[in-house]
């Protein structure tokens, strides 16, 4: 039995999450669940998993949460400092960090100094402290498990292999303006861009995946997870989102893992692994596979992809910063602040304004993230005004 935290249980991720758990009750246990504001779902899932305890980040919501929990055996706690403690509990065997954005870093750093293996679902953790995140998981010894399908895909791909890496293929579905022109995507509205055509996730990470910015920050990821050079991680626009993403090896051969769009079949594996577990989850019909097709990224028109590769080249701080700036702008975007385009714009002008660094602390980074903010909220306040 493995017991899991979970870290964001009330996203997409969190709740699909428990879906599986729920379907292997011989094999987990939800033993830890937290919230950042979705204080109502956090008690439902907390009197049906029955965790030993929870963590609502939002400390004005914790007398709601304790009071609807009162008459359950379960802990309740409040605020970002608690969710670094509960994933240190003794119990806890895998921790998975389902969190949105930066939020993820410190309760993910306090895990692997405590030695939790990590089940990776916030990618921004890598994107903003790949070298310091890298540096502690070898000091205490802590595995990451990747749970987005791209970097599930290609760990997949590499399960026995021996042979080094000629290139990492990192698909992308495009998002739903793939085939926009530049003069459109100035119309395109947050209604619009929130509606992904295969995958069904989260606000922030639907827009990013319209912006590309979603593709760009899983290059950095993988960069970090699989310790291959940039220039040997390729982007290629697959729109049916089948083949999750390959490696190709020294030899040309290129080994890839195909599924349904299915965001269980990742979670699944990185809670079980080294086993796979038996699922009903939908299957490939093969009759119906008529076309897959690959194209370029267009980062021209999708500026927020080039804002990561310019990170890359970069290093240091650069990809906190666009990260924090990316934040921003999204948040922005779905509020009606900020244009479709502007985000990009408003990105790059925050990288140029920030001071590089190198070799940065978690301090460092969380100084570096704040001043970004601060920058990227002051050019879209007097854009928009």
């Amino acid at each position: 039995m493995k017991r899991i935290c979970i870290l964001g249980s009330t996203g997409s991720i969190g709740t699909q999450a428990l879906e599986v758990i729920e379907a292997n009750p011989d094999l987990f246990e939800a033993y830890v669940l937290t919230a950042n504001t979705q204080a109502d779902l956090l008690i439902r899932q907390a009197k049906k998993f029955q965790p030993a305890c929870v963590v609502i980040a939002d400390d004005s919501r914790y007398e709601y949460v304790r009071e609807a929990l009162r008459e359950e055996p379960i802990q309740v706690y409040a605020g970002a400092d608690a969710l670094c403690q509960v994933v240190q509990m003794e119990p806890v065997d895998v921790v998975l960090t389902a969190l949105v954005g930066f939020a993820g870093l410190r309760p993910t750093l306090s895990a692997i100094e405590a030695g939790k293996p990590i089940a990776l679902a916030n990618k921004e953790t890598l994107v903003v402290a790949g070298e310091l995140v890298t540096q502690q998981c070898v000091a205490h010894r802590v595995p990451i498990l990747p749970v987005d399908s791209e970097h599930s895909a290609i760990f997949q791909s590499l399960m026995g292999e021996q042979s080094p890496i000629e290139k990492i293929i990192l698909t992308a579905s495009g998002g739903p303006f793939r085939t926009y022109t530049r003069e459109q995507l100035r119309d395109v509205t947050p209604a619009m861009a929130l509606k992904h055509p295969n995958w069904d996730m989260g606000a922030k990470i639907t827009i990013d995946s319209a912006t590309m910015m979603n593709k760009g920050f899983e290059v950095i990821e993988a960069r970090w997870l699989f310790d291959v050079a940039p220039e040997r991680i390729q982007v290629v626009v697959h729109p049916q989102s089948i083949i999750h993403s390959a490696v190709q090896f020294e030899d040309g051969a290129v080994k890839a893992q195909l599924g349904m769009p299915d965001m269980r079949v990742p979670i699944q594996l990185a809670l079980s692994y080294p086993k796979r577990l038996k699922s009903n989850f939908p299957r490939i019909d093969w009759w119906e596979m008529h076309d897959l097709t690959f194209e370029r990224p267009d980062t021209e028109k999708f500026g927020c992809l080039q804002m990561a590769y310019e990170a890359i080249r970069l290093g240091g701080n650069a990809a906190c910063i666009v990260n924090a700036a990316n934040e921003v702008v999204n948040l922005a975007f779905r509020r009606g602040e900020c244009g479709f385009l502007q985000m990009a714009d408003v990105i790059g002008q925050t990288l140029q304004r920030v001071a590089h660094a190198e070799s940065l602390s978690l301090d460092d980074y969380l100084a570096c993230d704040a001043e970004a903010r601060r920058i990227a909220k002051e050019l879209i306040s007097s854009n928009h005004s």
